[in-house]
């Protein structure tokens, strides 16, 4: 009886046997000798190629514009120029001392400028003397005693200062040179120990140019700067 079932077992094992290798031939297959060779998976793949309608031609770096024009270099900075010479004068004071506004000296210019004019008219040198050089102050001192020798009364009215206006800027040494160009409405004259106008006009507006150059040490802690050179327009 045991060995009826014993049978049974192996009949029963060799069916399943056999449902499972046909299983596995339908999902692995079968090599029949005409399957070809198998892929390398290092192997470099043949670049595909692109279809036509999705092709865009990229320019060529290194080919030239049709017409040989060759582009323009960069504009190099107009340093040659008197603006480019005036920032790069601003700019090496600015350096030389960090403190410096433009705005602000050029309001200090125009203050200067009231003071010297009013001070020079009415002969009072003890005020000029802070605000010039040496040299300049010892021109105007001179002048100023020539008019009292002569008994003479300079009479200037400053009626407006039209506009300040910063040409020159540049470094000697350590000492920084501003220019300013002011242009005012001035009445002036000039008398004599009679009264009479021997110079100029008290009834009548004269525009007036004037080209003055301040100057001041970096060094120094002192802020003031002061005038070391008048010109006029001729």
């Amino acid at each position: 009886m045991n060995e009826g079932f014993q049978f049974l077992d192996v009949i029963l094992f060799a069916i399943v046997a056999g449902f499972l290798i046909l299983r596995l031939r339908n999902v692995l297959g079968r090599r029949d000798g005409h399957q070809g060779p198998r892929s390398d998976p290092f192997a470099r793949r043949p670049r595909a190629e692109p279809a036509e309608d999705n092709v865009v031609a990229l320019p060529d770096r290194n080919e030239r514009p049709v017409d040989g024009a060759v582009p323009p270099p960069l504009a190099e900075p107009q340093v040659n120029t008197p603006k480019g010479r005036l920032d790069t004068g601003l700019k090496q004071i600015e350096i030389a001392d960090p403190r410096f506004d433009r705005d602000e000296f050029t309001s200090g210019a125009r203050i200067a400028f009231e003071l010297i004019v009013n001070a020079f008219a009415v002969g009072d040198a003890d005020s000029l003397k802070p605000l010039l050089s040496p040299d300049v102050f010892s021109n105007f001192n001179q002048s100023i005693q020539e008019r009292s020798a002569a008994s003479q009364r300079l009479e200037t009215r400053l009626v407006a200062l039209r506009s300040a206006e910063v040409v020159e800027a540049y470094m000697a040494g350590r000492t920084a040179h501003v220019t300013v160009k002011f242009v005012s409405e001035q009445m002036s004259a000039l008398y004599d120990s009679d009264g009479q106008v021997i110079e100029g006009n008290p009834a009548a507006v004269s525009e007036v140019t004037d080209f003055w150059t301040f100057a001041r040490d970096t060094r120094s802690t002192d802020p003031n700067w002061t005038l070391v050179a008048t010109g006029t327009l001729e």
